[in-house]
C-alpha cells in the first residue's frame, strides 16, 4: 500500500484590518488561546497531515512562541495572498508532497470530516473546494440595493482548498509577477485543472468581523467541558541549605531529597494538570531513572504540562496547591509561590491558590521526616 504524503499551508500573513484593533486577528485570543493556534490544533487533529507550513508576515514577531509548541514550520509571506501561498508552496518543494491543503488561519473550526472529504475528492480530481448553498436572498449592490441574483446558481466558498501539489505548484509558478487572485481555487481554474466541489461546513466560518469573534467565543463555551485533575507528592528532608517549594527557594538549613530539585508542590501540580488531560504522570515523561533530569528545576515539568494542555486546545482555569508539613513555615513565602506559579502557567494571580496545613504531629509529616503536597487543577477542554 502506497501512503499519500499530505501537507498543508496555513495562510497567516494578513493584518485582519476589517476586524479592527491593533492585534492581527490570527493572534487574537479565543477563550485564552490564539486563533492561529486553534487552527493548527484543529487541522492536525485529523491525523492526516504530514507537514505544516504557516505563512506569516516577514516582520512578524508574535508567531515564534506559538509555533514552537507545534510540529510546524513557517515561511515569510508576500504583499498579497497569492504571493503568500506561493511562498508556502515553495517551502514545500523539498518534501514535494502528493497533496496540499491551503487554509485560512482565521478558520479555527475546520473539522476532520471536511478534511477527509477534500482528500477523497483528490483521488479523481486535481483540486477540491468546499462550498455551501446560500440561504439568504441575494441582490446586486452598488451604493444601493439592485436587482435579484439567482442564489441557486451561487455558492459560498470555504477553505481548506485541496490540490495535487505538483499541479498547483506549476500553476502558481506560471503566474505573472504581482498576480493577485481572490483565492487559490481561482488559480486552479485559471490553469484549467479539474475541480471537485464537496460539501462545506457551516461551522467552518471565517473570523472577519467583531461579530464573528463574539460568535466564536459563544461556540467554544458551548462545546467545551471542564476537567478536574489532582496530584499528590511526598519528599523526605535531607541535609542541605535551600529547599525548593512551588518554584521558590527557601533558605532553611535543610532540603528535600529527590532526583530533580524535589519541589513537591510543583510535582503535585504537574500531575494534576497532566491528569486533567489524561496524559499520564510526571514519572512517565520525566523518569527518575533518566540522568538528564538529575537536579533539574521542576519549572520545566510544569511548563511541559501547561504546553501539553495548550496543544489539546485547552485552557487552565484554576489551580490549588496544599502543602502539608510542620516545617518550613509557608505563610512568609506564600505570595511568592503564588506569583511564581502564575508566571509559569501564564495565569492571573487570582486563579492560583497556595495554602498549608499540618497533621497535628501525626504521621511522617508530623514527625518532621518530610513534607507532602496535594494539588487540584481545573482545565477547560474542547469536546
Amino acid at each position: 500500500m502506497i501512503l499519500t504524503n499530505i501537507a498543508q499551508i496555513l495562510v497567516a500573513a494578513g493584518k485582519g484590518a476589517r476586524v479592527g484593533g491593533d492585534t492581527p486577528k490570527q493572534y487574537r485570543l479565543l477563550n485564552g488561546v490564539s486563533v492561529l493556534e486553534r487552527t493548527i490544533i484543529a487541522t492536525l487533529q485529523s491525523g492526516q497531515i504530514n507537514e505544516t507550513i504557516v505563512v506569516i508576515a516577514a516582520d512578524d514577531k508574535k508567531a515564534a512562541k506559538i509555533l514552537e509548541n507545534h510540529p510546524v514550520s513557517f515561511a515569510a509571506g508576500g504583499a498579497s495572498r497569492t504571493e503568500s501561498v506561493k511562498a508556502g508552496l515553495d517551502a514545500l518543494s523539498q518534501s514535494a508532497p502528493d497533496y496540499v491543503l491551503i487554509h485560512d488561519a482565521a478558520r479555527p473550526f475546520v473539522s476532520s470530516a471536511l478534511i477527509s472529504r477534500l482528500i477523497d475528492a483528490l483521488k479523481t480530481h486535481d483540486a477540491a473546494v468546499p462550498v455551501l448553498p446560500l440561504s439568504d436572498a441575494v441582490k446586486a449592490y452598488n451604493s444601493g440595493v439592485g436587482e435579484d441574483i439567482n442564489r441557486a446558481q451561487l455558492r459560498a466558498v470555504q477553505t481548506p482548498q485541496a490540490f495535487d501539489y505538483a499541479k498547483i505548484k506549476q500553476a502558481f509558478d506560471k503566474l505573472p509577477e504581482n498576480s493577485s487572485f481572490a483565492d487559490d481555487i481561482a488559480v486552479a481554474i485559471d490553469a484549467g485543472l479539474s475541480i471537485a466541489a464537496v460539501d462545506g461546513d457551516a461551522a467552518n466560518y471565517k473570523l472577519t468581523y467583531e461579530s464573528d469573534f463574539q460568535r466564536a467565543e459563544r461556540d467554544i463555551m458551548s462545546q467545551s467541558y471542564t476537567a478536574l485533575g489532582t496530584g499528590y507528592d511526598v519528599h523526605r528532608y535531607a541535609d542541605g541549605d535551600i529547599l525548593w517549594l512551588c518554584g521558590v527557594p527557601i533558605e532553611c538549613g535543610y532540603t528535600l531529597l529527590g532526583h530533580s530539585d524535589a519541589d513537591a508542590g510543583l510535582h503535585a501540580l504537574t500531575d494534576a494538570l497532566l491528569g486533567a488531560i489524561c496524559f499520564g504522570d510526571i514519572g512517565d515523561h520525566f523518569p527518575p531513572s533518566d540522568p538528564k533530569w538529575k537536579g533539574a528545576s521542576s519549572d520545566k515539568f510544569l511548563v511541559f504540562a501547561r504546553d501539553a494542555i495548550v496543544k489539546r486546545g485547552g485552557k487552565i482555569e484554576h489551580v490549588d496547591v496544599t502543602l502539608i508539613c510542620e516545617k518550613p513555615k509557608i505563610k512568609p513565602h506564600r505570595d511568592a509561590m503564588r506569583a511564581r506559579i502564575a508566571a509559569l502557567l501564564e495565569l492571573p494571580l487570582t486563579r492560583v491558590s497556595v495554602k498549608a496545613t499540618t497533621t497535628e504531629k501525626l504521621g511522617f509529616t508530623g514527625r518532621g521526616e518530610g513534607l507532602a503536597a496535594q494539588a487540584a487543577a481545573t482545565v477547560k477542554l474542547p469536546t
